[in-house]
């Protein structure tokens, strides 16, 4: 994930609504047994657990001194 990706899905509650509708997206397929979606939205999900809960940074990169680094072109 870039920084600025980062950057924007550091408040908790973006990470949890972008879940939340990948879960519930598969929950609807499984109600209409469509298998490709079905398998599609799973794999959002997973995906979505893996690198917002499990992989995500903990806290900003930071310099010797202290201070946040700026961004990166």
């Amino acid at each position: 994930m870039k920084q600025r990706d980062v950057e924007w899905f550091r408040p908790l509650w973006r990470r949890i609504a972008v879940t939340a509708v990948c879960v519930v997206w598969a929950g609807l397929e499984l109600l209409h047994h469509d298998q490709t979606w079905i398998l599609i939205t799973l794999g959002l999900s997973a995906y979505a657990i893996w690198t917002f809960f499990l992989t995500f940074p903990k806290a900003a990169p930071t310099n010797e001194g202290g201070r946040d680094v700026p961004p990166q072109a």
